[in-house]
């Protein structure tokens, strides 16, 4: 299970405080010690991840220690000069209410050289600073639904491009002339964290495009098995997910129900992380090119075979021609579909999973032929060992309100803890960056953008909580007094809009 520690090197946004941030990052990237999965730097902290079946915490405190206490690793200053068309829908209001001529705001915002303190919010998005103190404007009032890729924008002391297109509050300059992040380049980030970046005024050129999402599901596999005749709301190739990437901003994504996904591998003899396909809500129609086998597990859907039903967390068996679909079940909202050896797929950073925020993948479209990469004949029925998860082994949903496990969060407070699990909250929204509540109102408040764990109960401004998933920002800048228990990780990401979840606190919490 996924767990994870903070060290803490100071409690300001200061220059030497984050060059000793990521040196000591630096180094552990270095020498990672075996389990860790992330080492993500932010201002003023590192936040390490690890996978608890691979290293003991008490391992990973000691590793991270011996590193905060040494000399550390000089990062290497690295100056890019970033061109920019001051033209942005801002700018005649924040001549406005500085009282400086819009020249002057350009002068003055690329009049200095600015410091990367981390990279996130969204892949490759830079938190610069420090920005003029004439400039400092606090964030719009009311975010933008939707700011362009590209914008070069300013809050309070701080400065940064939207690599991509984006809700943000930010007050908005220009446009960058140049790309953050491109998952198509050899070089997908332009900025790492450590580096200087300075401004040029620049004209207008042609608008960059957004690029295409990254292709990875390949247009004819080895082994066809079934192809698509329609696809679902949502159906995703993921597998264990983007380790060692948080520092870029780029999300581990991965399955929200990573128990069912790695069920659903056992089924047919693949590796726990093998990848899989998650069907969310509805799924998809698939036409068998050939005669095979996969694993279903999860409580989100009910299979059928031509139309008849089919027991959950089963393998499934079908001939050439058969027609394998799927129709909600009231349980949750996830299923997952193993194909022999794992679905076929090309990988970026090391994983097949599809990141939509990220532009990696995409979703299933009609016409998609999807394949294994074991031959059929190692999983076909009667060598299967099992043909179904024994019961025993599934673990129930439970009625409702479900119970949720919660331990401190690095934003632990006695009030905020007692709030969370004072009345059960309803489910108001649900995708793969969290789950969004509404129930009792939890004592909010914002600090300086530091990683956000898997798992973690965020609180908005309104005081409203957020239990982050997979798809999360690498980044932000809430309170998360609490952290839902791993084991408890893969029931959230099966929560349905409506349902109603009960927090309880546990007798020994990790943040």
């Amino acid at each position: 299970m996924v767990r994870g520690l903070y060290l803490a090197f100071g409690s300001t946004i200061d220059g030497a405080v984050n060059r000793m941030v990521q040196s000591v990052a630096m180094r552990m990237l270095e020498r990672p010690l075996a389990g860790i999965t992330d080492v993500v730097p932010s201002y003023t902290k590192v936040y390490l991840e690890y996978d608890d079946a691979r290293v003991r915490r008490e391992s990973v405190e000691r590793w991270a220690q011996r590193h905060a206490e040494g000399s550390g690793t000089a990062v290497a200053r690295r100056l890019i000069e970033v061109p920019v068309a001051y033209q942005g829908p801002d700018l005649a209001d924040v001549s406005l209410r500085t009282g400086l001529p819009s020249a002057e705001v350009i002068a003055r915002h690329a009049g200095r050289d600015y410091h990367v303190f981390a990279l996130g919010f969204t892949p490759g998005f830079p938190f610069m600073g420090l920005v003029d103190p004439a400039l400092r404007l606090p964030r719009r009032s009311t975010p933008r639904a939707r700011v362009d890729a590209h914008s070069v924008a300013i809050a309070n002391d701080q400065t940064g491009v939207y690599p991509s297109a984006s809700p943000g509050g930010w007050n908005l300059l220009g446009t960058a002339l140049v790309a953050m992040y491109d998952p198509h380049r050899s070089e997908p980030f332009l900025l790492r964290p450590g580096d200087e970046v300075r401004f040029v005024p620049s004209a207008a050129g042609a608008r960059l495009l957004d690029p295409e999402p990254l292709a990875l599901l390949p247009k004819a596999p080895r082994r066809p098995l079934l192809e698509v005749v329609e696809p679902g709301l949502l159906d995703l190739v993921v597998d264990r997910g983007r380790v060692m990437m948080g520092r870029f901003g780029l999300a581990r994504s991965g399955p929200l129900d990573a128990w069912s996904s790695a069920q659903a591998n056992q089924l047919i003899g693949n590796a726990p992380g093998a990848a899989t396909i998650e069907l969310n809500l509805r799924g998809p129609t698939l036409l068998a090119r050939a005669a095979g086998v996969v694993g279903f597990a999860g409580w989100g859907l009910q299979p059928l075979r031509n139309g008849e039903a089919l027991d959950g967390f089963a393998v499934i068996a079908f001939a050439r021609g058969d027609v394998i679909s799927f129709r909600p079940h009231p349980y949750g909202a996830r299923a997952y579909l193993a194909l022999p050896g794992g679905v076929e797929s090309a990988r970026f950073a090391g994983s097949a999973s599809v990141d939509l925020r990220a532009g990696i993948g995409r979703a299933l479209a009609a016409g998609d032929v999807l394949g294994g990469n074991a031959p059929l004949e190692g999983v076909l029925p009667g060598s299967i060992a099992r043909t179904r998860v024994a019961s025993a082994t599934v673990v129930a949903l439970g009625p409702e309100p479900f119970r949720l496990g919660i331990g401190p969060g690095p934003q632990a407070s006695e009030e905020a803890l007692a709030a969370l699990c004072e009345r059960s909250f309803v489910v108001r929204g649900a995708d793969r960056m969290g789950i969004r509540l509404s129930g009792v109102q939890v004592p909010a408040r914002e600090v300086i953008s530091e990683a956000t764990p898997l798992g973690a109960v965020q609180i908005t401004a309104a005081g409203d909580p957020i239990i982050l998933l997979n798809d999360r920002g690498t980044l932000g800048g809430y309170a998360k007094p609490a952290i839902v228990d791993p084991r408890d990780v893969p029931r959230v990401g099966q929560l349905l809009p409506g349902q109603r979840v009960q927090f309880h606190r546990l007798l020994h919490g990790d943040g």
